[in-house]
């Protein structure tokens, strides 16, 4: 069975039009989901909550796209 992971992550941007983050040291990782509804609460919470600071962006990240599971690993995920 295919894992579809979504990681949840934020922070503050340097201009609200763009997704350039201010600082990516400060960057919020809310956590990693094993579905999309599940994320899509989280997400929401996250977006509720600093929906006072204009320059605040939660986004999802799709993390099962990233991967081919036809591929054949990397030399990094054989080491395991």
């Amino acid at each position: 069975m295919t894992q579809r992971l979504h990681l949840v992550f934020g922070g503050e941007l340097e201009d609200p039009q763009k997704n350039a983050f201010r600082d990516v040291s400060q960057i919020h990782i809310v956590g990693m989901f094993p579905d999309y509804q599940s994320a899509y609460k989280a997400w929401k919470a996250e977006a509720q909550r600093t929906v006072d600071n204009a320059h605040m962006r939660y986004f999802i990240a799709h993390i099962h796209r990233l991967r081919d599971e036809e591929q054949p690993g990397s030399a990094t995920e054989k080491l395991g």
